[in-house]
């Protein structure tokens, strides 16, 4: 299959380099400047699952139109709307999107600009970022991609995704409810960016405190809560499955969000805290411990930009 990758940071770069190491045909769109940046250094990825130097095909917006058979999204939300621009010739009515963006409202916004049938789900799990010199770091053992048909369904197409997938340093799950998955996962991280953000701190010394327990299951409570008035897919319970998986993290774990702050760079607040804090308005549902967290982002998102 031919594979697009749009952009090559911590995320894309990551995922779509462990396909490259394996040989499938994979291109990168980039900026200009990154496309400089590779071509001097090549595509160097650092991590406890292995560590490699490639050499990357490119492609910037204006380079000639040609269809991919899937296009992997890893931008952030307030990235996307160019990101689409940036993309359109390069999709044709068969290409899958398969979208690794944080949150839910981002699917809406790809089928608006595409079709229902264009766009399947998917999230990750990974902690990496970008180095000083573009290297892509990756730190700990935890490199999961999964995927699926939004619908459930086993298609052609996904399971030819599943072929060009597999056997890569790096972990893709097909799930046959990625629409579950991916409710699941935004609230997994809609808690854990609030929570390091808020603190400023990695998750470990804050779980190490009882109040700090006490607010991070606090806020996972209100965040179900909330998802379960409005009809999200959501398993009942899932908040004290999250808060185990929370508490079996790394000490120095911290978020994308986290990180973005400490390098005062844009953060995510409107599109992962903002929206839920906006549904628990519209269906009557306390979220204090939420409307906590949103204030402190905005009151960060202040600061920058001023």
């Amino acid at each position: 299959m031919k594979i697009l990758i749009v952009g090559a940071g911590a995320i894309g770069g990551y995922f779509g380099g462990r396909l490259l190491e394996k040989g499938e045909d994979v291109t990168f769109l980039v900026r200009d400047r990154r496309k400089e940046e590779l071509e001097s250094t090549g595509l160097k990825i650092e991590s406890v699952n292995g560590d490699c130097l490639l050499t990357p095909n490119l492609i910037t917006k204006d380079s000639e139109p040609e269809t991919y058979d899937v296009v992997l999204l890893s931008t952030k939300s307030y990235q996307l709307a160019g990101a689409i621009q940036d993309v359109r010739p390069f999709i044709g009515d068969e290409t899958m999107v398969l979208p690794l963006l944080n949150g839910i409202s981002h699917i809406n916004q790809l089928t608006e600009a595409f079709s229902e049938q264009q766009v399947i789900g998917g999230l990750c799990f990974v902690e990496a970022t970008l180095g000083e010199n573009g290297e892509i770091v990756q730190t700990s053992p935890l490199n999961q991609l999964v995927y699926g048909e939004r619908n459930g369904e086993q298609s052609d197409r996904i399971k030819r995704l599943k072929q060009a997938f597999e056997n890569t340093k790096a972990e893709f799950i097909l799930s046959d409810n990625i629409n579950q998955e991916m409710w699941h996962k935004y609230l997994f991280i809609t808690t854990m960016s609030g929570i390091t953000t808020l603190f400023e701190q990695p998750i470990g010394p804050i779980r190490e405190l009882e109040s700090g327990q006490r607010t991070i299951a606090a806020l996972l409570d209100e965040l179900e809560n909330v998802m379960a008035k409005f009809g999200a897919p959501i398993e009942q319970g899932i908040s004290r499955k999250l808060l185990e998986k929370i508490n079996s993290l790394g000490e120095g774990m911290k978020s994308s969000m986290q990180r973005d702050a400490e390098k005062a760079m844009p953060i995510e607040a409107d599109h992962l805290q903002g929206y839920l804090l906006k549904k628990a308005m519209e269906v009557e549902v306390d979220a204090p411990v939420l409307g906590t967290v949103y204030t402190k982002l905005k009151l960060y998102e202040k600061g920058v930009n001023n």
